[in-house]
């Protein structure tokens, strides 16, 4: 589906991040074959463990440990996670970017994010407590959020404009596929073995993304970076909008959407247990169909709208849509009374969601700063889906307290946040 140009020597830069004779003049590097397939394994795999540990084995952990509180525990977890994953991937994307190993530029990151998110999955799978799932959570977020610096850089890094949406979308594909996988696992795991709530989830995720070091050719910096000053590290998490509009507009529709999607995709598990009457012990599996369902039609849109959008060049009026019709299938999940309603409402939502994602990717790509910084500010692009990990937390508290304990806040927010992403990137002029 995407060619695959044959190994070649790797790529170095000087240490003002100036390409070297031998590396090409745009954005992506010859790779040898297998490459792309490893890539897209890599991405499958991180979300597998993320998507499942956040999404099905914490909650279900929460809900043994004290089913009265676990809303306000997977607050309080998940707004933590939140705040060490903002604080830390604009950093290690810049750091990424200045890493001097004769390994390159991303593989040491990508190494040593495997190995800490490990140490974090056996804190997760041995507590027995909300402070323990805490700080196993925390140390799982800063090695996975490592790693996930180092895939997201490579896009911009390895991948070629003229298929980047395809291989977004592709990205988008195995995205959803890591979380019908991992809820699948959930399903089928036995309730009395917390352990292999974590251990199976994460361990899958580590094998999974480690693996393509073997196969691609990293950028390799020849010479030291110039130091690092504190003004070097605030501008970490900071573009200036007036300077850079267009890729304002553009994390701002992803910020938006994102935020749409985590207020109901953080508390699905409880929504089905609450909202629809489905016993605890029996949840797992509704929510794994639901993921399913979800992940069919994320799939054929990312496949078919990622299509489109390279061959038309078109970017913009793709993600507006697809944002309109996200709101509409909350809107149809919110007045859902059974399980095959919500389902129907959730098949619209990943439907619009799969040609969002794919287009989106590319377009935020195409808005960058510079190709010197991809890294940092492929951070700051990660902090329009990382930031909602700790809003919705910290909203989810007054929302539920507003609604009487219900989800219906959640759903009109979301609604609201998904139309007003679909409106933001009316204003960006690089990119049709």
């Amino acid at each position: 589906m995407f060619p695959i140009t044959p190994a070649d020597p790797a790529p170095t830069v000087t240490a003002a991040g100036a390409s070297s004779a031998n590396e090409p003049t745009f954005p992506g590097s010859p790779q040898p074959r297998g490459f792309l397939p490893l890539f897209i394994l890599a991405w499958f795999g991180v979300t597998l463990a993320l998507g499942t540990i956040s999404g099905a084995s914490i909650p279900k952990a929460l809900a043994f440990f004290d089913d009265a509180s676990k809303a306000t525990n997977l607050s309080i977890i998940a707004g933590a996670g939140g705040v060490v994953i903002i604080l830390i991937t604009p950093l290690f994307g810049r750091l990424s970017d200045r890493t001097r190993s004769r390994f390159g530029m991303r593989r040491p990151w990508l190494i040593g994010g495997a190995a800490v998110a490990t140490v974090g999955v056996i804190i997760l799978a041995t507590a027995h407590s909300v402070p323990g799932t805490l700080v196993g959570w925390l140390i799982v977020q800063a090695g996975f959020g490592a790693t996930n610096v180092v895939i997201h850089a490579l896009l911009a890094d390895q991948i070629v404009k003229r298929v980047r949406a395809r291989v977004a979308a592709a990205a988008s594909v195995a995205t959803g596929l890591g979380l019908i996988v991992g809820a699948q696992v959930m399903a089928v795991l036995p309730n009395d073995q917390q352990w292999a709530w974590f251990i199976v989830p994460g361990m899958l995720g580590v094998t999974l993304s480690i693996v393509m070091v073997f196969r691609f050719h990293d950028i390799v910096r020849r010479e030291a970076a110039p130091p690092l000053r504190l003004s070097d590290i605030v501008s970490t998490y900071w573009l200036n909008p007036l300077q850079y509009r267009d890729f304002f507009w553009a994390f701002l529709s992803r910020f938006l959407v994102t935020m749409s999607i985590t207020a109901i995709s953080t508390f699905l598990l409880f929504i089905i247990i609450d909202r629809l009457y489905v016993p605890a012990t029996q949840a797992s599996p509704v929510q794994a169909t639901a993921l399913l369902i979800f992940t069919i039609g994320n799939v054929i849109t990312a496949v078919l709208f990622g299509w489109i959008s390279d061959r038309t060049g078109r970017r913009k009026v793709i993600v507006g849509i697809a944002s309109f019709l996200s709101a509409l299938g909350l809107l149809v999940s919110m007045f859902a009374s059974d399980i095959s309603s919500i389902l129907i409402g959730l098949s619209i939502v990943g439907a619009a969601q799969g040609a969002y994602v794919s287009v989106d990717v590319a377009l935020m790509t195409e808005v960058l700063p510079s190709f010197d910084e991809a890294g940092k500010d492929l951070g700051i692009v990660a902090l329009s889906y990382q930031v909602p990990q700790l809003l919705i937390p910290l909203l989810a508290v007054p929302l539920l307290a507003a609604g009487g304990g219900g989800y219906d806040l959640f759903f009109v927010v979301a609604i609201i946040l998904a139309v007003l992403g679909g409106l933001a990137v009316l204003p960006i002029r690089a990119v049709r």
